[in-house]
Formats: C-alpha cells, sequence, structure tokens
C-alpha cells in the first residue's frame, strides 16, 4: 500500500501567511518561516508555499523569504507563484526548492511543462490547478482564480501530464476555505484521468474530512490543508495516528 501524504500549504503575500475563503477576502496569519519549521518538526510530509500574488502582479517570487524557509526545514518542498520561465524553474530550484508547482504561467505558455520536464524531470514538475464550476463544467481559473479561462479542467490536466507534469495540486475554489471537506467529485474525475500522484487542496475542516477523502477517493496520494493547521485546530500528529487507525496507511 502507497503511504499517504499530509502536506500543509503556506499562501504568502507581502512576505505573510495569509489565509482567504474562496480565494477572496484574505487575512494575515503568521511568519512563514517560523511556520513551515513548525510542520517540518511536527510530522507533515512535505510543505507547500505559493507566492499568492506574483502571478497577477507581475513580478518574481519572494527568493529571500524562500531561501530562509528552505533552509530551516527538512521535509520535501514546492514552491509556486510567478513562475512562467525555465529562468523562474532554475531561480526557484537555486532557493531550495525541490519540486516547482506552475498555473498561469502554464496556461500562457503550454510548451513551459514540456521544457521543464525535459530539463528538470517530470518528478519536480508539479501542475497546480484552480478550479470551479461554471454552469456545471470544471473550468480551469489563472491568476489566483481570478480569471476563467474557459478552458475544461480534467481535459487541461491531461494535457499537461502528457507534457511531463510529474504531480498534480487540485485546488477546488468552490471548496476552499469553507472548511466543509475536500471536493471529492472533483478529484475523482481527475484521479481516474491521469496516472501521476494528484495532491487534494481545498475545503479541509477537520480529521474526519482527511478520513473521508481517502476512503472515498483512494487513487488521491495527499491531502494538502492552510487553515486547520495554522490556527492550531488539527494537529498534524493526531491527524496522522487518527488516519493510519482508520486503515490509511501514513508515515508517522
Amino acid at each position: 500500500m502507497i503511504t499517504k501524504r499530509i502536506i500543509p500549504c503556506l499562501d504568502v503575500r507581502d512576505g505573510r501567511v495569509v489565509k482567504g475563503v474562496n480565494f477572496e477576502g484574505v487575512s494575515d496569519v503568521s511568519n512563514p518561516v517560523e511556520l513551515a519549521k513548525l510542520y517540518s518538526d511536527s510530522g507533515a510530509d512535505e510543505l507547500v508555499f505559493y507566492d499568492i500574488t506574483a502571478s497577477f502582479e507581475g513580478r518574481a517570487l519572494f527568493t529571500d523569504i524562500l531561501k530562509e524557509v528552505a533552509r530551516k526545514i527538512f521535509i520535501p518542498l514546492t514552491v509556486g507563484g510567478g513562475i512562467n520561465t525555465l529562468e523562474d524553474f532554475d531561480r526557484v530550484l537555486k532557493c531550495g526548492a525541490d519540486k516547482v508547482s506552475v498555473n498561469s504561467g502554464a496556461i500562457k505558455n503550454p510548451q513551459l511543462i514540456y521544457d521543464a520536464a525535459k530539463r528538470y524531470g517530470d518528478q519536480c514538475v508539479v501542475i497546480s490547478a484552480d478550479v470551479k464550476r461554471v454552469d456545471g463544467v470544471f473550468r480551469v481559473f489563472a491568476k489566483g482564480g481570478r480569471e476563467n479561462t474557459g478552458m475544461e479542467a480534467v481535459e487541461w490536466i491531461k494535457r499537461c501530464v502528457a507534457n511531463g507534469a510529474g504531480e498534480v495540486v487540485l485546488n477546488s475554489i468552490d471548496t476552499d476555505g469553507v472548511k466543509k471537506g475536500f471536493d471529492l467529485e472533483m478529484l475523482d474525475a481527475v484521479c481516474n484521468a491521469v496516472s501521476v500522484p494528484v495532491i487534494a487542496s481545498g475545503g479541509a475542516g477537520g480529521i474526519g474530512d482527511f478520513v473521508e477523502l481517502f476512503k472515498k477517493v483512494p487513487k488521491v496520494d495527499a491531502g494538502l490543508a492552510a487553515s486547520i493547521f495554522h490556527f492550531g485546530e488539527v494537529a498534524i500528529n493526531d491527524l496522522k495516528k487518527e488516519l493510519r487507525a482508520n486503515g490509511i496507511d501514513m508515515r508517522l
């Protein structure tokens, strides 16, 4: 049985960790370096670091904070935000990232995934898809969930994986920050369409939501969350123990 992963997510804006609901109403949470170290020390399997306004503001990702985060943690680090070129991949990897997450940059230039996978390997390239239902259809959104691309999400993700993306982070805008559970329907559709690891993002409100995720969508590889960890509502170690007690293989 493949071990499932628990991944906290740091959404960083202006050098601070922030959190919103449905990608809106963002509020300040903490210092990213301190929070990253806490998660690394408390049993997280990986960490995701997003510079959430880099693409929208058309600038490069905060590399000084990223370097500090990478120095403090001892778990794999995925980094995204404002990744538009191979040079951006290079810069982020040199700052200590293990994997690079691309979203808006791949929408603007789908060739970027192919070129990055060829240069750095599939395992290094993560497609992060912000997806929302529009008239009952899963649509891909760009620029931090601000812009509807009109593209059907499952086909877009399949295309990215065919181009060399080695992992998928599926962010459901519909369930983001709502804390009523992961978007199981959306996750099931994507997990059945691709053969690479899929990370569920958006909607975790408690331990039961993770149990439900891994039981009902067994093909999903990892659960990602932010606010329930940031605000101390769920301790990662407690979560992993409960998941294991429910027959879900975890690294404790």
